[in-house]
């Protein structure tokens, strides 16, 4: 089928691009899902021996991380499934679903450790066994950075939000395993009453804080919010050395999980012919392809001066709004 005069239209993302981020992002689901479920048995034991409530705030949150992983698991993989007819750009958007699901597990997990640390404070039984607590504390740390380290790894290839919301659940319990052995050690070396219940509740603040964190970078895919500016500064400049575009403008990035997508306008000799400008899109998109691999692109060739917004964004030039936007950002 030709390509209309005013519009290009470049190929669906690549699929095999897809197909091997969505692999990825399989295993390090998988990952996640195992390694869950490994500490958790190891705390549902130490919780038995030890009736710790950070110990059982540690095992909530575990618990929390592996239908979290679960879900995780799922949004990925319905992720890199490619484009149809129901869904045209794709099904990226799950990821940041599977995100908010996590959010909304955290923050019911939070609340309940809150209350019963509380609970504890006004006189419930101190914990006991507090050795095997801080041993199961320790051997579930060593699982957790074993993951974080498998965990960075697929991010850094495939940049996955579900994947990320994940990471971020796990770098807390590393915090919140050593949280719950410096309870059990006050309570074993100091026989501080009531260390146990505060650090439940530091453990329960602190999940509270990390699922609100992770809920923003999901909110802003699902709002379709614009790339960074430093990578938006990026790819404006690859797009500029090609020397038969005498400007770009109406500009347009979001994400929508593993897949980025972006279109804009570039103004160009008017006299230049259909198979010139098709020429010109060609090797545009292909220096921008070779540093941005698996972006989705749409260009709409205008004739210099031209412009058919009444948008003040869309007709102001690209690379001047985004050094307006980062001039504004740093005097903030």
């Amino acid at each position: 089928m030709a390509l209309s005069v005013t519009q290009h239209l470049y190929a669906a993302p690549d699929h095999h691009h897809l197909a091997a981020t969505g692999a990825l992002n399989r295993r390090a689901a998988i990952a996640s899902v195992s390694a869950a479920l490994i500490i958790g048995l190891l705390k549902s034991y130490a919780v038995w021996a030890t009736g710790s409530i950070a110990m059982l705030g540690s095992l909530a949150d575990t618990a929390l991380d592996f239908i979290a992983s679960l879900v995780t698991l799922i949004g990925v993989h319905v992720a890199a499934q490619p484009a149809d007819l129901h869904h045209r750009f794709g099904h990226g958007k799950a990821e940041a679903l599977a995100a908010l699901f996590q959010v909304s597990l955290i923050t019911v997990a939070a609340l309940g450790i809150i209350a019963r640390s509380v609970e504890r404070l006004q006189g419930g039984a101190a914990p006991a066994g507090l050795e095997t607590g801080i041993g199961v504390s320790v051997a579930a740390m060593a699982v957790t950075m074993l993951l974080l380290w498998y965990q960075a790894r697929i991010i850094r290839r495939t940049g996955s939000i579900a994947i990320q919301a994940d990471n971020v659940h796990y770098q807390s319990d590393l915090l919140l395993n050593g949280a719950v052995i410096a309870a059990m050690l006050l309570e074993i070396a100091l026989n501080l009453r009531g260390a146990d219940a505060i650090v439940g509740i530091v453990i329960g603040l602190w999940l509270g804080w990390g699922a609100w964190r992770a809920s923003s970078q999901a909110i802003n895919q699902l709002m379709d919010r614009e790339w960074p500016l430093e990578r938006r500064e990026q790819f404006l400049a690859v797009a500029a050395r090609h020397p038969e575009l005498q400007g770009i403008h109406a500009m347009r990035t979001r994400t929508s999980g593993s897949q980025d997508f972006v279109q804009f306008h570039v103004w160009m000799d008017p006299r230049m012919t259909l198979a010139e400008a098709h020429r010109v899109m060609d090797e545009v998109e292909e220096r921008l392809k070779a540093e941005f691999p698996g972006v989705d692109i749409l260009i709409h060739p205008d004739p210099v001066g031209h412009l058919d917004t009444s948008d003040p964004l869309a007709e102001m030039d690209a690379r001047a709004l985004v050094a307006k936007l980062k001039a504004k950002k740093e005097q903030e």
